[in-house]
């Protein structure tokens, strides 16, 4: 059996591994911290392996996709037949995608999923947070039982309400209109939980003050309360991004005009029984993975903070 670089790599490992165990005195110490780097490491490893995938095989050519797993060897970049190239994004974003409107342009699709994230994402942000906030901090009759019917919603999965949705926007003539995507996806029951499970920690007598100094209610919510749950604020944005960002389906059933797709559809169309543009198809992943990913490091130290907020105390 032929050994692969792989193998040396975890052969050379476990020598390492049994060489510090073996060391007087330390040894016992040293050797699980070197494992949970090694095991670190792995996991790394493969967590970006499919992002370093995505990244060779979205510069290959047509006949080179499936020669090799990564990159072909160095010798075979460049040149009078090089398997390495430019053409994939140059099919992708200067290629004209016809219409009843015209010829449509590739920039224009990942438009139409940039304003459809930020105005949903915006307004299930700023409707969620209200929801959250009134049920955290206002007590009326029913408010239990609105959070029993709110946690018993989420355990149904979305697809069960996909129906009706559908039956609804087809009778209000929102068909093929960014409407039947905003309105849908405009508040959802995990962020106004997410909002009042986090509200819930913010102090009543910042509130009591407030009102003393003549604050009104949606002063004290937007001014006091919603400032003071930002970790949550940039988790559930990032949150919402993302699932709007690679909405699939929603689109799919209500959006007919090629104008008005968004970027998942229209890279769901280089692949199916009568065109296979995989090159293509990667290349427009790659592209769509960028806008998503500026969110996430802008948001980072919020994101994390949002995630871990609560698990300690003090």
């Amino acid at each position: 059996m032929q050994m692969h670089l792989v193998h040396w790599i975890l052969i050379a490992a476990v020598i390492v591994y049994i060489a510090l165990r073996l060391i007087p005195g330390k040894g016992w110490k040293i050797a699980p911290a070197y494992l949970r780097v090694v095991l670190l490491c792995a996991a790394a490893f493969l967590t970006l392996t499919p992002f370093v995938w995505l990244i060779c095989s979205a510069f290959k050519d047509k006949t080179s996709m499936m020669d090799c797993m990564f990159l072909p060897p160095m010798s075979q970049w460049f040149g009078e037949g090089g398997k390495l190239t430019l053409d994939n994004f140059r099919i992708l974003l200067f290629r004209e995608y016809n219409s009843s409107e015209g010829p449509v342009y590739f920039y224009e699709y990942i438009v139409n999923s940039l304003f459809l994230a930020c105005a949903i994402t915006s307004i299930n942000i700023f409707l969620s947070s209200m929801a959250g906030y009134a049920l955290a901090k206002y007590r009326f009759k029913g408010r239990n039982v609105i959070l029993f019917l709110m946690l018993g919603s989420m355990m149904f999965p979305s697809m069960l309400f996909l129906a009706p949705i559908f039956k609804m926007v087809f009778k209000f003539g929102w068909m093929d209109s960014y409407l039947a995507l905003i309105v849908p996806g405009a508040i959802t029951v995990f962020g106004i939980f997410l909002f009042r499970q986090a509200m819930v920690g913010v102090p009543n007598s910042l509130m009591e003050s407030a009102r003393v100094d003549g604050a009104g209610e949606f002063r004290i919510y937007w001014e006091i309360t919603l400032p003071l749950v930002r970790p949550i604020t940039a988790a559930f944005c990032l949150i919402s991004f993302l699932g709007t960002w690679n909405a699939f389906l929603q689109p799919q059933l209500f959006i007919q005009t090629q104008s008005k797709l968004p970027l998942p559809v229209v890279l769901n169309q280089f692949i199916g029984l009568y065109v296979q543009e995989y090159g293509v198809f990667l290349a427009g992943t790659l592209l769509a993975i960028i806008p998503p990913a500026i969110l996430f490091f802008v948001l980072q130290k919020e994101f994390v903070a949002g995630l871990t907020s609560g698990a300690t105390k003090g």
